[in-house]
């Protein structure tokens, strides 16, 4: 089952967020070496087009961890309120596995 997160992205700020894989039933990390991930952020689910780039790399394989950045001038590009996102991760025998989804809430900035 996928999991579901709430994450928050300050408007024109720089975004950063460490996430790890664990197994649910031992709570080891998921080794994930080997493994390539995808993410994409719409302003809803049926939107034709990504409402931002979010750059999505694995950063400690063997402990399963991945993160998630976004520059500050792709922050400030963005619209402010709920956008909704998910993470999948290909395998080396190309299975494709749907990791975390959940929703982005984008604060708006007031000094630009």
């Amino acid at each position: 089952m996928t999991s579901f997160v709430y994450l928050y992205i300050d408007q024109g700020a720089d975004f950063s967020h460490i996430i790890n894989l664990s197994d649910d039933v031992t709570n080891d990390y998921l080794n994930i070496t080997g493994f390539t991930v995808q993410c994409q952020m719409r302003r809803g689910f049926y939107s034709s087009n990504a409402s931002g780039n979010i750059v999505c790399t694995i950063t400690e394989a063997g402990e399963g961890e991945i993160t998630l950045t976004m520059a500050s001038a792709n922050t400030a590009n963005l619209k402010t309120g709920r956008h909704v996102f998910d993470i999948k991760t290909i395998d080396d025998d190309d299975r494709v596995s749907r990791i975390l989804e959940g929703i982005i809430t984008v604060n708006p900035s007031v000094t630009r």
